[in-house]
């Protein structure tokens, strides 16, 4: 498949409301802060009696968060050396990864390994290889919307793990905002990249099904979303784009079902405090054991 195809919703003229939304809604340091607190410990049960430990990220975007975690990797276990492999399917996040591990002193001495596809591709590759590369730590990261079948895809991934090794996925958490906007809206907004909107609900419903032993953690969350409600804000206009996977909010759905949607956004996702509208963008670290 192609480097550049856009196999995700972040490709093109949406890498930038994805960078927008990154920005405003602190997420990335929201799953940091709690992941400070609960990795360490993971990581030295996981490293025990290992000269080695390798990691994959499954879409794992413009690294931001791979970066962190292999830090904190490092200094948990600063001994052991490290491989890192990156799958990701926007071929622009992949050239934002490689600039930031090119600028992070941390990262020089972990050996990358790229691959630019979707999960799915990535699937096929490894399952058409004899020899399959297997993961101490294994990170999917509010991506597991973008997966063709839920249960498969923790399947596969999870038979990657070596013993004692971790699969962590974050997601939304099932009743946050996100989850509310995206069930209640399918029908509009389930059209493209997602399919079919899945929260910690489902991911955790199929861990039951598959009978895989599993921790789960909260990490809460809100971001201030007053700009979607002003009509002649650009940043509000990129905000909604990113939170309903469009390109152009404005554009993209009548003015009746855009009415709803912000309706449901200020008086059913959010809490509204001092004039401004705060959406509770609250996430789940689920951890699955090898």
């Amino acid at each position: 498949m192609a480097a550049d195809a856009p196999h995700t919703c972040y490709e093109g003229c949406s890498v930038p409301s994805f960078q927008l939304y990154l920005q405003r809604s602190g997420e990335h340091q929201a799953m940091m802060q709690s992941l400070h607190s609960l990795l360490p410990a993971q990581f030295l049960s996981i490293a025990a009696g290992k000269n080695s430990l390798d990691v994959l990220g499954v879409g794992s975007g413009g690294g931001e968060m791979d970066v962190q975690i292999l830090s904190l990797l490092q200094s948990t276990i600063p001994s052991v050396p490290i491989t890192a492999g990156v799958v990701e399917g926007s071929s622009k996040l992949v050239d934002n990864f490689k600039a930031l591990v090119g600028k992070t002193a941390d990262m020089q001495t972990i050996t990358f390994d790229w691959h630019i596809m979707h999960s799915g591709d990535y699937e096929k590759e490894v399952l058409a290889k004899a020899n399959v590369k297997k993961f101490d730590f294994i990170h999917m990261i509010q991506m597991i919307y973008y997966v063709d079948n839920l249960s498969e895809t923790i399947k596969f991934y999870h038979g990657l793990l070596k013993s004692n090794g971790r699969l962590m996925i974050i997601v939304e958490a099932a009743n946050s905002g996100w989850d509310v906007l995206w069930k209640t809206h399918c029908k509009d907004l389930c059209v493209g990249a997602i399919t079919e909107y899945r929260s910690s609900r489902e991911v955790i419903a199929s861990l039951e099904s598959l009978g895989l032993k599993y921790d789960e953690h909260d990490i809460p969350n809100s971001y201030d979303i007053t700009d979607c409600f002003d009509p002649s804000s650009v940043d509000g206009e990129r905000l909604m784009s990113f939170m309903t996977g469009t390109d152009h909010f404005s554009q993209s759905f009548t003015s009746e079902v855009r009415a709803k949607m912000l309706n449901l956004l200020k008086n059913t996702c959010s809490t509204q405090k001092d004039g401004k509208v705060f959406f509770n963008s609250a996430l789940k670290c689920i951890l699955v054991h090898a």
